[in-house]
C-alpha cells in the first residue's frame, strides 16, 4: 500500500510502497477513505510527542471502510462504514469502566502508539469498544474533519464546560479546535468571543457564530478586553491553541468562578505553563483539561450533524491528495491552514 512516512523528526514525508497490514486479533484493517491533517500530527512530527517509533506513519483522524476483521472481533463483519475516537480504550482498566474511555490508562493512539492513517489501510487495535458505525448521511471527508478537533471540542464545550444559552464563551485561537468550538458553543445558545492574530480566520469565526472577533494584536491586553465585553469576563473561556500565552489569557479572561477550559496541546517549552494563581484562588476559578471523546458518545453528536444543528462541514478548508499532505503537514509550523484539511486521495 501507499503511506506517507517520515524517518526522522522534522525532515520531510515522502510516499512509500508498505507492507499492507493486517488485522489484530481484537481489531480490525481500515480502509482510509478520508483523513484529517491535524496540529497533533505536526507535534507528533516536530518530536514533541515521546512514544513515537521511527520511522512512522501519521494520521489519528480517519474514516473509512472495514477491509478486514480479527478472529476475536464480534461486533463488525467488514464492509461497514466506520469512523473512531482518536484515543481508543482498553476497556478495563478503572478509568475505562467508569466509561471515561479518552483517559485511559493504557491508550491505544493510531498515528501515536502505532503506525497511522495517513496510508490507504490502516490496522486499528480493539475494535469492539472503540470503532464507530458511520450513519449514511455523513460522508466520509466531514467524519473524518471530527477527527479529534471537533469531537474534543464538542465535549469540552458540552460536557467539561457545560455551557449554557446565554453564557459568555471566550475562544482563543481559530484553526480547527477554536473554530469548531465556536460552532458548538453558539448552537448551545452562548455568546461567543473569538480571539486570534489573524484577520481572514477572525471572519470565519464571524460566519460560524461568533459575536465579537477580538485581533490580539491589535488590543492592549486580551483579558481586560474580553472583560469589557463580556461585561465581567467569560463563563467558559478555552484555549484552542496550546501556547503559554493564550493559556494564561484564558484563564485571566473568566469571570468570577468561571472555567478555563484546556484543548490545545501543551508540549515542549509550553508544557509548564504559568497560572494565573492570584485569581485563580480568589475567584474561585476552574482549570480544566478536555481530552477526547469516548467512542460510546459519537452517536449524540452524529444526530445533531444530522439534524443540522451542527455543520461541520463548513469547517473543511481543502482536501488534498496523500502526497499533498507531506507537504501541508510541515507547512502546519506557519499556522496558515484555514479551517480542517482533510487527505481524500490516496
Amino acid at each position: 500500500m501507499k503511506a506517507a512516512v517520515y524517518e526522522e523528526f522534522q525532515k520531510p514525508l515522502k510516499v512509500q510502497n508498505v507492507p499492507d497490514p493486517t488485522p489484530p486479533d481484537n481489531g480490525i484493517v481500515l480502509k482510509v477513505e478520508a483523513n484529517g491533517i491535524c496540529r497533533s500530527d505536526w507535534h507528533g512530527w516536530m518530536g514533541h510527542i515521546g512514544i513515537i517509533q521511527l520511522p512512522h506513519i501519521p494520521g489519528h483522524e480517519m474514516a473509512g471502510t472495514i477491509a478486514a476483521v480479527g478472529k476475536n472481533v464480534k461486533r463488525w463483519k467488514g464492509g461497514e462504514r466506520v469512523t473512531l475516537p482518536f484515543c481508543c480504550g482498553c476497556g478495563v482498566c478503572p478509568q475505562c469502566l467508569s466509561g471515561n474511555q479518552q483517559v485511559c490508562e493504557d491508550q491505544f493512539v493510531p498515528g501515536f502508539t502505532a503506525k497511522g492513517s495517513f496510508a490507504e489501510y490502516v490496522a486499528i487495535d480493539r475494535a469492539d469498544d472503540n470503532v464507530v458505525l458511520l450513519p449514511d448521511e455523513i460522508d466520509f471527508v466531514t467524519a473524518a474533519s471530527l477527527g479529534c478537533r471537533f469531537v474534543t471540542s464538542f465535549r469540552a464545550i458540552v460536557d467539561q464546560g457545560k455551557v449554557s444559552a446565554g453564557e459568555w464563551v471566550a475562544v482563543h485561537g481559530c484553526g480547527g479546535v477554536g473554530l469548531s468550538a465556536i460552532m458548538i458553543a453558539h448552537a448551545a445558545g452562548a455568546n461567543v468571543v473569538a480571539i486570534d492574530i489573524a484577520d481572514d480566520k477572525l471572519k470565519f469565526a464571524k460566519s460560524l457564530g461568533a459575536d465579537v472577533t477580538l485581533n490580539a494584536k491589535n488590543v492592549k491586553s486580551v483579558p481586560d478586553t474580553v472583560r469589557d465585553v463580556t461585561g465581567g469576563g467569560a463563563h467558559v473561556s478555552v484555549d484552542a491553541l496550546g501556547s503559554s500565552l493564550t493559556a494564561f489569557n484564558s484563564a485571566s479572561s473568566l469571570r468570577r468562578r468561571g472555567k478555563h477550559i484546556q484543548v490545545g496541546l501543551m508540549l515542549a517549552e509550553d508544557a509548564h505553563a504559568a497560572v494565573p494563581m492570584d485569581i485563580l484562588v480568589e475567584w474561585e476559578l476552574e482549570i480544566i483539561g478536555s481530552h477526547g471523546m469516548q467512542a460510546f458518545k459519537y452517536p449524540g453528536l452524529f444526530e445533531l450533524i444530522k439534524s443540522g444543528k451542527l455543520e461541520p462541514q463548513k469547517l473543511i478548508g481543502k482536501t488534498v491528495s496523500l502526497e499533498e499532505a507531506c507537504k501541508e503537514l510541515p507547512n502546519m509550523s506557519n499556522f496558515a491552514t484555514h479551517g480542517v484539511m482533510v487527505i481524500n486521495k490516496f
